[in-house]
């Protein structure tokens, strides 16, 4: 009986890589895939103004949701925006309930050994957010203090990789977006905000909310599109396609719309 124990263990092994090395040397078939069931389902946090966000109107808009729909046009699919939990994003691209992760998505080390990246086509920074009238002016002197930022974040990784900084600090409070640590921070609940430095313009100007960004920041970023790890040919369909509205001018103009500027940086 033990024996057949061991050679069944064995066997279920087997198939078991088997099954592994099937699924990581198989062809790609991520872009075919898209296009054959004719949609592209985007994750995003929709409370992220101005990659993207919901209006006065309750609709998603926002300079990644422009430049996806004309990237979706160009693969000949349709876009589909599914709102998530930010904080649970690559379980959700994992299962399938998602095919890309786009919503003014850092790159970092650590989200490249699990997922395929796009090439980049902003730069972003980490910087922290502070009252006008708070005495700070650097990231010394908020030493003791304590710091917001969104769960789940490259703020929080930003956060991770400064541990002179971190050490420093009282402590830090995750909140579901940014928008509501940026409450926070006005109500007086924490003295410092961590977030990225596009939104981070954007929120203040748009609301025009007694707020100013520390001249000193915490990390240099780019963004990118995620997905799932191996789907080289449709993160490369992605990629050409915008590098394609960059030679024909239609990134410069919906980056000019959102931001007043074209600040992308692919294909330059």
């Amino acid at each position: 009986m033990k024996k057949t124990i061991v050679i069944l263990i064995a066997l279920l092994c087997m198939s078991t890589v088997f099954a592994t090395g099937a699924k990581e040397f198989g062809p790609d078939e991520s872009l075919e895939y898209i296009k054959g069931k004719g949609n592209l389902i985007l994750g995003l946090d929709d409370s992220f103004p101005p990659m993207g966000y919901r209006d006065e109107n309750n609709e998603i808009v926002g300079f990644d949701i422009d430049v996806a729909r004309e990237v979706c046009s160009r693969l000949g699919v349709l876009l589909v925006l599914q709102p998530i939990d930010w904080n649970a994003k690559e379980q959700e691209l994992a299962t399938k309930q998602i095919d890309c992760i786009w919503n003014g998505f850092t790159v970092t080390e650590e989200r490249k050994k699990i997922l395929t990246f796009s090439e980049s086509y902003v730069n972003n920074a980490q910087v922290v957010i502070v009252l006008n009238d708070s005495p700070y002016q650097t990231l010394d002197d908020l030493k003791g203090k304590t710091i917001g930022l969104q769960a789940g974040s490259s703020a929080a990784e930003a956060l991770d990789d400064s541990p002179a900084f971190k050490s420093s600090i009282k402590g830090v409070v995750e909140f579901k977006d940014n928008l509501t640590a940026l409450m926070d921070l006005e109500a007086g609940g924490c003295d410092g905000v961590v977030m990225d430095l596009l939104v981070a313009n954007y929120a203040i100007k748009q609301s025009a909310k007694p707020m100013r960004i520390l001249s000193q920041g915490l990390a240099q970023e780019e963004y990118a599109v995620g997905f799932r790890l191996g789907e080289e040919a449709l993160a490369n369909a992605v990629t050409n396609a915008m590098k394609a509205m960059v030679a024909d001018g239609t990134m410069a103009n919906i980056a000019e719309k959102w931001f007043g500027a074209d600040i992308t940086v692919i294909g330059k």
